[in-house]
């Protein structure tokens, strides 16, 4: 029987929410050192009670609140009245000043820490000079060629059609029926492959081309080389695209009718062309692309036993200023004090410094933790890591787990500590993400790091015989007579993280 009506029923379930506080901690912890220094700078703008804590003004502001202090005493003395120290807060609103002031200010103590030179920050403040977008200097150079109403349209299609390489991919009536659907213009496909392939002699040459062949072409075509070699190479990507590819190079010898020394002589000459006429950087870009070291660590030999020193570790703080609540405030709250009856606007301004007083303390809070996790994540790595950051090498395999139990947190707090963070050693600079890898075990029942065996991986592939390169089978073979109990799959794995070709694209001339 179907039954109907209501029902009133209770379940209890357990959630988990982050808090505000512990939210801001989460997103501090996983900014890099240079993203720390802008959110610093955020909060400082956006928060008037948070300053950085300079130690002149930390005197002025001491001697000001003395010279207040001392009038108010003259003051009741000579209205006859007891003076009696006041208390900074309303009663509903306690708010603990000498703990504010004193003991939750942030100045890095307690952490070694090591900043770069002033002349650093002044470089980089300085404004990067303007250059022209690719884009801006191909629309430059089509202004000056000859081209009626009809044709700009169509060059004004296709450099917005490039992709990231330079490649004009777009169909051709996608073109046609986008300028007369926008402009009411109808033109022909022989149109838009004129100008495409006028483009596509602009600088750099071979921009708009549909395909790395058509790329290549044009380049060869328009080259100042000229002779054998260079009609040779026109020829083979004309008509024998797909042996090049491949590198079947006896196939290539056959139907050119060359020999070794002309085919090498070719294959150089189509290596000097330009794959990526659209990946041009800008002149500046590699200037300004560099990486913040959030930790140092070096290790320190006794000089009775190079095996008996220690491990200095330090943690960057030059992006993260001295902060503390700042001593005017409590001027200002005592002000308010003062006065028994408020009106309106005085609440609203005591209930506005409370909320950006509190607000500030749990930011300079999050910073120590933050600066708390870094620490104890790093010096849980290093301890892991002896060997390599004695000497160099010998990488154990260590993966995220390892660290999170040992500082007793959570993998996801581990991985957020890694993540885009970097460390200088003496022997380089590591993001913190290369010292974790699985684990593989040798014949001899030994753990070895993956990072280990792709080394061994790379140096083989480095000292092959270029003209016949082992496939990943032999690669894999070569490996476990080495003592690395690995499956062939695992050895693709590999080669392919190394970003290395198949043993077929390896092929070269010698």
């Amino acid at each position: 029987m179907l039954k109907t009506g209501q029902n009133i029923s209770q379940k209890q379930s357990q959630q988990q929410k982050l808090s505000p506080q512990q939210i801001q901690f989460v997103k501090l912890l996983q900014l890099p050192t240079i993203g720390l220094e802008q959110r610093i700078k955020e909060e400082i703008e956006m928060n008037p009670v948070l300053e950085e804590a300079d130690p002149v003004m930390e005197e002025t502001v001491q001697e000001s609140e003395q010279d207040w202090e001392k009038q108010n005493e003259d003051d009741a003395k000579k209205e006859g009245e007891e003076v009696t120290e006041v208390d900074p807060v309303d009663k509903n609103d306690e708010i603990d000043w000498d703990s504010f002031l004193h003991n939750t200010e942030y100045d890095g103590t307690g952490y070694s820490g090591f900043s770069q030179a002033s002349g650093d920050e002044d470089w980089r403040d300085l404004p990067n000079p303007y250059h022209q977008t690719l884009l801006e200097e191909l629309e430059h150079q089509v202004s000056l060629l000859d081209l009626d109403d009809e044709e700009m349209l169509i060059a004004d299609q296709i450099l917005g059609s490039l992709d990231k390489d330079g490649y004009f991919r777009r169909e051709t009536e996608a073109v046609i029926d986008n300028i007369a659907f926008n402009h009411g213009t109808l033109v022909s496909r022989a149109q838009v492959e004129r100008v495409r392939k006028m483009i596509q002699k602009l600088d750099p040459v071979g921009i708009a081309s549909r395909d790395l062949r058509d790329c290549l072409l044009i380049q060869l075509k328009t080259s100042n080389n000229e002779g054998k070699i260079k009609s040779l190479a026109v020829g083979m990507l004309e008509n024998y695209w797909e042996s090049f590819e491949k590198k079947h190079f006896s196939k290539l010898k056959s139907k050119l009718d060359i020999d070794d020394d002309q085919l090498r002589e070719i294959f150089e000459l189509i290596k000097g062309l330009n794959p990526k006429p659209g990946g041009v950087a800008n002149p500046d870009e590699d200037n300004r692309q560099y990486v913040e070291p959030d930790f140092e660590v070096y290790y320190e030999p006794s000089e009775k036993d190079d095996e008996d020193g220690e491990f200095v570790i330090k943690l960057s703080q030059r992006n993260t200023p001295p902060l503390r609540i700042s001593p005017e405030y409590k001027m200002m709250w005592d002000n308010f004090k003062k006065g028994d009856k408020k009106d309106k606007k005085e609440k609203q301004a005591q209930n506005f410094i409370k909320d950006k007083i509190e607000s500030a303390q749990w930011f300079i809070d999050s910073i120590l933790q933050r600066q708390n996790t870094l620490m104890k994540t790093m010096r849980t790595i290093v301890s892991l890591q002896e060997a390599f950051f004695k000497h160099g090498d010998g990488l154990k395999p260590m993966i995220l787990k390892d660290v999170a139990e040992r500082i007793k947190m959570d993998i996801s707090t581990v991985s957020r500590v890694v993540n885009g963070k970097y460390v200088q050693t003496n022997f380089g600079v590591y993001e913190l993400k290369y010292f974790f890898s699985e684990g593989l075990e040798t014949e001899s029942g030994e753990d070895v790091s993956s990072r280990e065996v792709k080394n061994e991986l790379q140096e083989i592939i480095e000292n092959e015989d270029k003209q016949k390169p082992y496939s990943d089978q032999a690669l894999t073979n070569m490996l476990k007579e080495k003592g690395y109990k690995v499956a062939r799959r695992t050895v693709s794995k590999y080669r392919e993280q190394l970003q290395l070709p198949v043993a077929r694209l390896r092929k070269q001339i010698i």
